[in-house]
């Protein structure tokens, strides 16, 4: 009885080893699966994270390659998404303004408010506007020449009642008009402008405070790409 208990328990033991091996063998290649895995998804994690991490003569390289030829719409939209830059980079207007590219519209507009332009209730350039407009008078120069450049005006809906101007639709046209003019005498040809008086209809923020008004008085230069 003592050996048949000895053989029972050297079955039992012969057993667990077989049913624990394959369960070893099968871990093993788990790991290592896992492994390789991990491994290339740290490579991917390299790869994204160099993409990001553009040096600054990377940028400066890129913006000039940019500047070199006619730009798209498509290749300003490509270096958003991709290289991760901020509209103003991208189309070379920098980081001072506001700038949008609009893929579906086919623009580039840029948003200048209109108390680094014009005094309240005035249509003359401040003298201090110039060095304003000269800086996006030289980026239109260098990378968008030929491209066709609407000049639009836009106000709050505060009435007009102490200047001379009928309504907001005049004095939007009026600054309008005003940096046309300037641009044409900064060497921009004529026949590519157009100015567009807005008055109130296209606010982009609420007319209910002082902080909406200001975003809303504004005039755009809006640069056609197609």
């Amino acid at each position: 009885m003592h050996a048949n208990r000895e053989r029972i328990i050297l079955i039992l033991l012969a057993s667990a080893g077989f049913l624990v091996l394959p369960g070893c063998i099968n871990w093993h290649k788990r790991y290592k699966a896992l492994n390789v895995e991990h491994q290339n998804l740290n490579g991917l994690y390299e790869n994204c994270r160099s993409m990001l991490e553009m040096s600054a003569s990377e940028k400066a390289e890129l913006a000039d390659q940019v500047s070199k030829g006619r730009q798209t719409i498509e290749e300003l939209q490509n270096r958003i998404t991709q290289y991760g830059m901020s509209p103003g980079e991208a189309t070379g207007f920098g980081k001072k303004y506001q700038v949008d590219v609009d893929a579906a519209a086919g623009t580039v507009t840029v948003t200048l408010p209109n108390t680094i332009l014009f005094a309240s209730g005035k249509a003359d350039l401040k003298k201090q506007a110039g060095s304003e407009l000269n800086n996006i008078v030289s980026v239109l120069k260098a990378r968008y020449e030929g491209n066709g450049i609407d000049v639009v005006g836009h106000t709050d809906t505060d009435p007009i009642k102490k200047s001379k101007w009928k309504d907001n639709w005049e004095l939007s046209a009026q600054r309008a008009l005003a940096v046309v003019r300037y641009l044409e005498s900064q060497g921009i040809p004529g026949q590519r402008l157009q100015a567009v008086g807005c008055g109130e209809k296209r606010p982009v923020a609420s007319n209910a405070n002082r902080s909406g008004k200001a975003k809303n008085r504004r005039v755009e230069i809006v640069v056609h790409m197609r």
